[in-house]
Parts: structure tokens; C-alpha cells; sequence
């Protein structure tokens, strides 16, 4: 299936590692041409190196705190020609109630909410301008499912879909689509790494982390590039009359009602 994106470019935020690395992959598969923004410099100058001398495509890095909105009108004046906006930074750590405090709940949604929500506006703007432009925001599963010991990140990601079902209901109407891909567990070096810690602590060995798996489908996190070919299908010609949807990528995890673990 011709997916219509070569040479087209595209902004992936977080673009260094897990599923924003993953996406930049993928759409560098189908020949899209990317700018690539993280905090660290050197994650991003290897990410850029592999994909550059796998699929031949320009790639452009830009070392960036996203979650101040000064550095926006920067980065929009370096990509203002961008078809398409990838929001995927941000990782809000867990806690309850009593154990999120007001700083550390700031912090995060600093980056993973007003961070996509900064960046959808000015992003929009501009492809409006131009009367074409396609924009998602990869959220998470804990929007639906709703979780007291990661109530910042449920909060938030619940804010961000109804953030992407209302801006994207009426964008359409000037050629721009704004949809959001929500994932459950995805198995990045992040869950990897708190699963084998989490192993080592109750069950002494690291190396039996797959055993808090065995309540998700096929027993089994999705893989990060399981998420990057819905980010593109949506982001493609294929998809042109998708807006203000959220596709969910759990394997069915939050239909039936399971746990995590």
C-alpha cells in the first residue's frame, strides 16, 4: 500500500528513543524527512546517524526542553514547512494523590501536556495557513483507564484526548488533522528497566519481569513499532478523513478490563 508520504516532512517530539524513535523510523521507511527534537543532544545525533544511513532521508536534531514554550516560535520558524507534527515527550511519573505534589505534577504536565497542547497550537496555525498538515499526540491507556496511583499521568493523558477530540472536530475544515494514538504497556527500555526492578525487589531475580505481564494480551507489552505504523497509517493520505479520533493500541487490554499486573 502506497501510504503517499515521500517527501513529505515530518516533527517527532521525544524523537530519540521508544515509540518517538520508533515512529521516526518508520516514517523515514516511507521516505518522510524528519526533524527530530529531545533534550540530549547525543541521543539524537545517534538516532539521527542510524536512520540517515538506513533509509537515505534528511534528518535535522534539535537539543530542546519542550516543556518552556519560549523555545517554540524557534523550532516552528526552523520546520514551519513540516506536513506533519508527531507530540509524543513526556513521561509523568506515578504516585497517588498524597504522593504527586504540586511541583512534581507541574513539571510534568509542563512538557506532556502543555507541551502538546503549545505545540498543536502553533503547529496548527502555520499548516492552516498552507491549508494542509496532519497532527497527533500520542497519549496513553490511562486516560480511559483511570488509575488512583498514577493519577497525575491518568489526568492528564484523560485532558489531552479530550484536548485532541475538540481541537480536531472543526480542523478539517481547514485541511488539517489533529488525531491522538493511545497506547497501553509498550515495551520501552523505561518499562523494561521498572519491571526488572520491580522483580529483583519482590521476587528476587530481575530476569523474571515478564511474569507481571501475563494479565495483558498474549502475555505481552506492544512493541514500540506496533505503535509507530499506527502513528503513520493516521499521518497518510490513507487516513484523510480521520480527525478528532483516538485509535487505542492495547490488543484489546482495556476492553476486557485487566490489570497491568
Amino acid at each position: 500500500m502506497d501510504l503517499g508520504l515521500t517527501g513529505k516532512r515530518a516533527v517527532v517530539t521525544g524523537g530519540s528513543k521508544g515509540i518517538g524513535r520508533a515512529v521516526a523510523e518508520a516514517l523515514a521507511e516511507e521516505g518522510v524527512d524528519l526533524h527530530l527534537v529531545a533534550r540530549t543532544r547525543a541521543d539524537l545525533d545517534r538516532t539521527a546517524t542510524a536512520i540517515r544511513d538506513a533509509h537515505q532521508v534528511a534528518v535535522t536534531v534539535h537539543a530542546l526542553d519542550l516543556s518552556g514554550s519560549a523555545v517554540i516560535p524557534g523550532l516552528l520558524e526552523q520546520t514551519r514547512d513540516a506536513d506533519i507534527l508527531v507530540n509524543n515527550a513526556g513521561a509523568i511519573p506515578g504516585g497517588n494523590l498524597d504522593a504527586v505534589d504540586e511541583a512534581t505534577w507541574r513539571s510534568a504536565w509542563d512538557l506532556k501536556v502543555f507541551g502538546f497542547i503549545n505545540l498543536t497550537r502553533a503547529y496548527a496555525q502555520a499548516m492552516r495557513a498552507r491549508g494542509t498538515g496532519v497532527i497527533i499526540n500520542v497519549t496513553g491507556l490511562a486516560g480511559d483507564k483511570l488509575d488512583a496511583n498514577y493519577i497525575a499521568g491518568s489526568t492528564g493523558n484523560a485532558g489531552l484526548m479530550a484536548f485532541t477530540r475538540a481541537a480536531g472536530a472543526y480542523s478539517l475544515d481547514d485541511g488539517v488533522r489533529i488525531l491522538s494514538v493511545s497506547p497501553g504497556p509498550v515495551e520501552t527500555e523505561r518499562i523494561v528497566t521498572l519491571m526488572r526492578t520491580r522483580a529483583e525487589a519482590e521476587l528476587g531475580d530481575a530476569e523474571r519481569w515478564r511474569e507481571y505481564l501475563d494479565k495483558l494480551p498474549q502475555g505481552r507489552c506492544a512493541t514500540p513499532r506496533e505503535v509507530a505504523d499506527v502513528v503513520v497509517f493516521l499521518a497518510s493520505e490513507r487516513a484523510s478523513f480521520l480527525s478528532g479520533t483516538i485509535v487505542t493500541v492495547d490488543g484489546g487490554h482495556n476492553a476486557r478490563g485487566g490489570s497491568f499486573s
